[in-house]
């Protein structure tokens, strides 16, 4: 999610390490790698591939979630994260063109409570 937020530009930081999101049914065997550091986030499987795209990270061709998965992931995710980087991602969201909010209006009520005065 970090690497999403730095890749959008809703964030100043780039993470340590690759976030990645796998099926929660996955063994936890096959995630555990040293190195690169990698966190892997489980979720259903049928939210595996909504709102995958593909982008480019040094040259490197990478699947990456849009703009709004990224943020439904941070609503998702706000008890986990820095509350500065969860501002900045709002903030940058919010003020994003590019937005389209295609995947908010399924969390339409937690998009209300959390950031609906900035949008």
């Amino acid at each position: 999610m970090e690497n999403a937020l730095f890749y959008y530009q809703y964030s100043d930081r780039n993470s340590a390490q690759w976030n990645i999101t796998i099926d929660k049914n996955v063994s936890r065997g096959r995630t555990n790698i040293d190195y690169p550091f990698i966190k892997a986030y489980r979720v259903e499987p049928v939210l595996v591939p909504l709102g995958e795209t593909k982008g480019s990270i040094n040259h490197v061709d990478v699947r990456i979630y849009d703009r709004d998965r990224t943020i439904c992931d941070v609503l998702r995710n706000i008890t986990k994260m820095d509350k500065e980087i969860f501002n900045k991602a709002i903030q940058g969201y919010v003020k994003d063109l590019k937005k389209i909010y295609r995947i908010l209006w399924r969390m339409q009520k937690r998009v209300k409570e959390l950031i609906g005065v900035w949008l």
